[in-house]
This record gives structure tokens, sequence and C-alpha cells, in this order.
């Protein structure tokens, strides 16, 4: 199989990958994007068409039960080439951006949900109520992937125009200079909009909680159900969420769309999404007296006028207060964990090191 840019060019390869790639093309292995991630088998497509994947014995063991070094939706791999249906992935190549959390629960791994990104649309539904701090936390990570951000605030055509002006005046003042399209999929509201962000290639996420609407407007888009939705819930107007998996979707004037499931816990994996996520606070703390305040009742603390006089709202000082501390908290524990991990390796080198020694001059022979 000859692999060729324009044969691949729907799924967004590019001449960059084409070169990353090269050395695996070398080893008789083809190209192949993830589309599909199901408990560590895959489903890719490539010009074979759609095949399912298991990474290597020897990928394995390299990427040493790291879950961000194993693929991802989205992910480029080389995998062996001539298969048909099934095949097995060597490798992974190296990523544009990443869309990357924290896992779930007490581990401290992370976990990147979408890989080779251009765009993560953050969406949220006009229809329930707005939480302007957890928006803000979704713009942080959609920052920190190096992808462009884009706020979408769905179901517009449930509201009145005044109740839509005010929330995206809100939504504005939080969303980072992140641009934000107001969009309803039933009326059809910002949804040329949306579209002309994807175009041909190019590769987006939706993100955002449970029932928003992320499937729905998939659906608007790819003029075709590709995406299961359910109706409104009736007892409290909140969408039904029913996307189980992370899958890309190729629509059919080109892009693809990733959706997502509604995560029901995003933390942040780094701090450094928080500087553009909240620019307009650090654009006050430069201003402040003495380069290291902490912004604790300091003299000369622009970030205390400001919330003297009102230019910065309390609710946002304390979710950036919040994030900042869960993001510190967040590297002592990984910093921790990492220097533990250090010790115990060299320890168990040690001890291999001493059973061969002992086992070559004996236990006295050589101490």
């Amino acid at each position: 199989m000859t692999t060729s840019t324009g044969g691949l060019a729907h799924l967004g390869w590019t001449t960059a990958i084409e070169n990353a790639h090269a050395e695996h093309a070398a080893l008789g292995r083809e190209p192949a994007r993830v589309v599909a991630e199901d408990r560590g088998s895959y489903l890719l497509v490539g010009e074979a068409g759609e095949q399912r994947a298991a990474v290597s014995g020897r990928f394995r063991f390299q990427a040493d039960e790291d879950p961000a070094a194993f693929p991802a939706v989205g992910d480029w791999v080389a995998v062996e080439g001539g298969m048909v249906g099934e095949t097995v992935i060597h490798a992974l190549l190296p990523r544009r951006t990443a869309l990357v959390r924290q896992a779930p629960g007490r581990r401290t791994e992370a976990q990147v949900v979408g890989a080779n990104l251009d765009i993560v649309f953050v969406v949220a539904s006009l229809n329930a109520e707005l939480n302007l701090r957890r928006l803000e936390r979704y713009v942080a990570i959609a920052w920190e992937s190096g992808a462009e951000p884009v706020v979408l605030l769905t179901k517009a055509d449930l509201q009145t125009d005044v109740d839509v002006g005010a929330a995206l005046a809100d939504v504005t003042r939080v969303a980072a200079g992140a641009a934000v399209i107001v969009v309803s999929s039933v009326d059809g509201r910002g949804v040329d909009e949306v579209r002309a962000r994807i175009g041909p290639g190019r590769t987006v996420a939706f993100v955002g909680s449970s029932g928003v609407g992320k499937s729905t407007l998939l659906n608007r888009l790819a003029g075709a159900e590709v995406a299961a939705t359910r109706e409104i819930r009736e007892d409290d107007g909140h969408g039904r969420h029913t996307t189980t998996r992370r899958q890309l979707h190729l629509l059919p004037d080109g892009g693809l769309v990733l959706d997502t499931p509604g995560m029901r816990e995003l933390a942040l994996w780094d701090a450094d999404g928080l500087d553009q996520s909240f620019g307009d606070i650090e654009e006050l703390a430069a201003g402040c007296r003495f380069r290291d305040c902490a912004h604790g009742g300091e003299p000369g603390c622009a970030i205390a006028a400001a919330l003297a006089d009102g230019r910065l709202a309390v609710d946002r000082h304390e979710s950036w207060r919040k994030l900042q501390r869960e993001a510190a908290h967040h590297e002592r524990r990984v910093d921790t964990l990492g220097r533990a991990e250090e010790r115990r390796k060299w320890k168990l080198i040690g001890k291999s090191v001493t059973r061969l020694m002992n086992a070559k001059y004996g236990p006295e022979g050589w101490q």
C-alpha cells in the first residue's frame, strides 16, 4: 500500500505528520488515525479503511503503563502494513496538541481526552443553569491543550433574547479572549458560524457537561443521526446525555469532530492554561507594588484594589485562587510521587546488581 498525503488529507494528514512517519514507512508500516478507543482496543481509519487494533507488546513495555503514552482518539499511529480488518500499533506519532485532564478518582495520572485538535469547543447550555466557574475550568483546560478554545452557548431557542444577551455578556467576561458563539440546533442560529470553523482536514472537539447538546449539534452539522440523543427531561429541563465514549466523526463537507461524554470530574493537569484563562487577573497582578505579592493583604496589592472598587468580581477571583491551589497541590503531589518512584527504581536496580554480583563472585567476594 502506498501512503500519499492526498489519500489521507481528509483525516488531517499533513506534511509534518508524513515527515514524522518516514522512519516507520521505511520499515513497511502504515499510518492510521485513532477514531475510537474502548478498553485498550482501538478503531483506526487509514488507507486500508477501518481496522481494529491493539498495541504491540514492545509498545506496551516502552509505555511503562503510563496512560498518556498510549494512543488516544485523534492520535496518528504507525501500524503493521498489509493487514486487513485487524492490525498492530507499533508507534505513536508526535502529538501537535493534546487535551489533557487528570484522570478521575484518586490516581495522579494524565488522561488524554483528544489529540491533534485545532479547536476545542467548550459547550454550555443556556437552558440549564449556566455555571461560569465550571466554564472557566473548561476554558483553562482548552488553553492548556494548545488548540484554540471557542465557547458555544447552546439551546438559545429556549431562552428570550434578553436572557441570551445577558448570558452572552457574562460568558464573554470570563472567556479569556476566546470567541463566544450563541447556537441553536433547532432554529439553526450560529450553526453556520460553527461549521465555518471546521474546514476540511481540521479536527475539533466538543467538551462540556452532560446534556448540554453536544451530540445534537454534531448531528445538525453532519446532517444525519451520527450520535445518539434524547429529549429534554420534563422534570428539570435538562438534556439527557447519551455519548458513552470519545469518538471522531467525519463530517460530509470535511472536518472531524470529537464528541466526548460529559465529564463529572475535570481536574487541571498543569497550570499552563491559567495565565491565559485568567489573563485579566494576571494583568492586574503585574501592577502590584511587590513582585512577590501573594495577594493576601500586602500593601500595594493591585488585585485587592480591583476587588475593592469592583473592577474584579469576587467570585471570579475566588475561582482563580481555587484553581491555583488545585494546580499547586497537584504539582506537589506529582513531584512527591515522582521522587518516590525514582527511589523505588534505583532500589530495584541496586538489588538486581547485588544479585548478579553475588551470583558471580559470592556474597563476600566483591564487597
